[in-house]
């Protein structure tokens, strides 16, 4: 399988009184197309810095983030700008990256219009309307506004907006802590439903180990900014061999045992 994203010595420093902070020191990994990998660790390990080097929207210091076959770690913007649409990232406050002022469907409509100028407006409500049905939203949430749906509704028009990009990797940030568990079982049942249907790859960050044993495929596990232990989430999570991922696997909170609803299950309950 080949890898549509590789970081290679990354590394993040942000300026500080007497100084500079190392928030990201050297860190590597890759994830097939295809592919889900999760990125987990304590807040202030490095792990949401890492998620906005790959969006650029930082620069990082030194290394490379390659997104098939390109180098874009350094690549100015008017040079990455053509490639924003092929990476799209949904944020862990799903109101507050959400523009209050439109509805679900211009704001779906938002990120078609930027992948097609020429798209006419019926066009792009044609289509905003078909990537809402595709995240479980009905058609009467088309004129609605964001304070009018609930926190695991918000998610999904974000991630209807994401898809609207037609990317070929979502970088979800925190994208399910801020919502009840087993809201959360149901936003990652919906991960697993799309990335079945699309073949979008995912890079998921999370400070939860119940949150990436659901939908990931390999796990890089982060602290102080450095990689402690990597490799297939299964193994990792079965056999954890540095005391960090121990503490992090005895602390994890499963999303699917509140109500006795595994992910998986709720998978057959996703709108096509």
């Amino acid at each position: 399988m080949t890898a549509l994203l590789e970081v290679s010595d990354l590394v993040v420093e942000y300026p500080v009184r007497g100084g500079v902070f190392r928030a990201v020191d050297g860190v590597s990994f890759s994830v097939d197309a295809g592919r889900t990998l999760a990125i987990v660790g304590e807040s202030g390990c490095g792990k949401s810095t890492i998620a906005r080097s790959i969006v650029r929207l930082l620069t990082p210091t030194s290394g490379r983030i390659v997104l098939d076959g390109t180098d874009i770690a350094q690549l100015p913007e008017r040079r990455f700008r053509p490639m924003r649409s092929r990476v799209q990232m949904v944020f862990q406050d799903p109101y507050g990256s959400l523009d209050p002022h439109l509805t679900a469907e211009k704001l779906v409509g938002e990120a078609i219009a930027l992948r097609n100028p020429k798209a006419s407006a019926a066009d792009r409500a044609e289509q905003a309307a078909q990537y809402l049905d595709q995240v479980g939203l009905d058609d009467t949430a088309r004129r609605r506004y964001p304070r009018e749906f609930s926190g695991g509704q918000r998610q999904r028009i974000g991630i209807a907006r994401a898809l609207a990009s037609k990317p070929e990797l979502i970088v979800l940030d925190e994208a399910t802590s801020a919502l009840d568990v087993s809201v959360q079982a149901e936003i990652l049942a919906l991960l697993q439903f799309l990335q079945q249907n699309t073949g979008v790859t995912f890079v998921v960050i999370s400070h939860n180990l119940g949150v990436v044993r659901e939908v990931s495929d390999t796990v890089v596990v982060m602290s102080a900014g450095k990689i402690v232990e990597s490799g297939a989430t299964r193994e990792v999570l079965r056999n954890p061999q540095h005391p960090y991922t121990r503490t992090l696997r005895s602390a994890a909170l499963d999303p699917g045992t509140m109500r006795g609803r595994k992910p998986r299950e709720v998978l057959a309950g996703v709108r096509a």
